[in-house]
């Protein structure tokens, strides 16, 4: 971040924190159930099916004319989710195209940055890039830690992220969703395709919000691309592509199961307490989250079932 004079209020947790990031101002922490929000959601811009193809082929030759088609221009927001984690291939292109393109002062606005996106420092140099607003880990991290990016990061939890896009906080004017299966129409899918990823449900408000939507897929299929998780309906352009993710790297970081004995037995004896509760049978769901040591309790769930 560039030196800059911020004010500071103190929230109810007692911390400083600015009245203003990024030119826009912000609401301190107030207390639990102190803060009732107001007002509507966000409303992305109405389209229309005369906007398309009458066919429902949204296909266009690659990612560069799918930008330009979706106007892309100075100071826009532009989205990515995290599926790939460390294997993605799909963020880096749009920067290096906005490079390209001469387009300056863009937010990125990912679920997550990995290592793999160090490649992108240099467009936080030159200005291509203002701002990463989403967790930023590796050379990017570090970027940010010593100062040197233009804007102010700011990192959301999950949950955050969507609420700040559907109530309008943050105003996506382009989302690149890559996704391991899609059809031609914008409709697709985690579960299919060398890169599978699973769900893509990170991508879901960007798909619902944003004001332009672009798929970009390796692993085209036919109309209609069952299941969807991303509906077509939502989406403006699509993109075909040889590869959108590394599948051997999604694995990578936190969602490496861990090796430590210590953490093996908190995941062991968790497994344990689930079975005597009886809250776990065949068929059941649950979501573990990323972390090594809660990942480990399918190792001892599948012992168990």
């Amino acid at each position: 971040m560039s030196k800059q004079n911020i004010e500071l209020i103190e929230n109810a947790a007692g911390r400083l924190v600015p009245k203003e990031i990024n030119g826009e101002k912000q609401i301190p922490y107030m207390g639990v159930g102190k803060y009732i929000p107001t007002g509507r959601r966000y409303g992305p811009p109405i389209s229309s099916c005369a906007n398309f193809p009458a066919d429902g082929n949204k296909l266009v030759s690659d990612l560069k004319e799918a930008l330009i088609k979706s106007g892309l221009k100075d100071g826009m927001t532009i989205s990515t989710h995290h599926h790939f984690r460390n294997g993605d291939l799909i963020a880096n292109q749009i920067f290096d195209i906005a490079h390209e393109l001469g387009v300056k002062n863009l937010r990125w606005f990912p679920s997550a940055s990995f290592p793999c996106h160090e490649h992108l420092t240099k467009y936080l140099e030159d200005g291509t890039i203002n701002r990463i607003e989403g967790s930023m880990n590796g050379a990017l991290g570090r970027f940010a830690s010593e100062g040197k990016m233009k804007g102010i990061g700011v990192l959301r939890s999950h949950g955050g992220r969507y609420q700040a896009v559907q109530d309008g906080e943050v105003h996506i004017d382009i989302a690149v969703i890559a996704a391991p299966t899609a059809d031609a129409f914008g409709n697709a899918n985690g579960v299919n395709g060398s890169a599978a990823s699973g769900l893509l449900g990170f991508a879901l408000a960007d798909s619902q919000f944003a004001d332009k939507v672009i798929v970009v897929t390796d692993n085209l299929v036919p109309f209609p691309c069952i299941p969807w998780q991303i509906h077509g309906n939502y989406v403006d352009y699509t993109v075909k592509v040889d590869q959108v993710g590394d599948a051997d790297k999604i694995v990578s970081g936190t969602t490496n199961i861990t090796k430590s004995p210590d953490r093996l037995l908190i995941a062991e004896l968790t497994a344990q307490f689930c079975e005597a509760t009886e809250i776990i049978h065949d068929g059941f769901s649950y979501q573990a989250g990323a972390g090594g040591t809660s990942l480990s309790i399918g190792i001892y769930f599948e012992e168990i079932l």
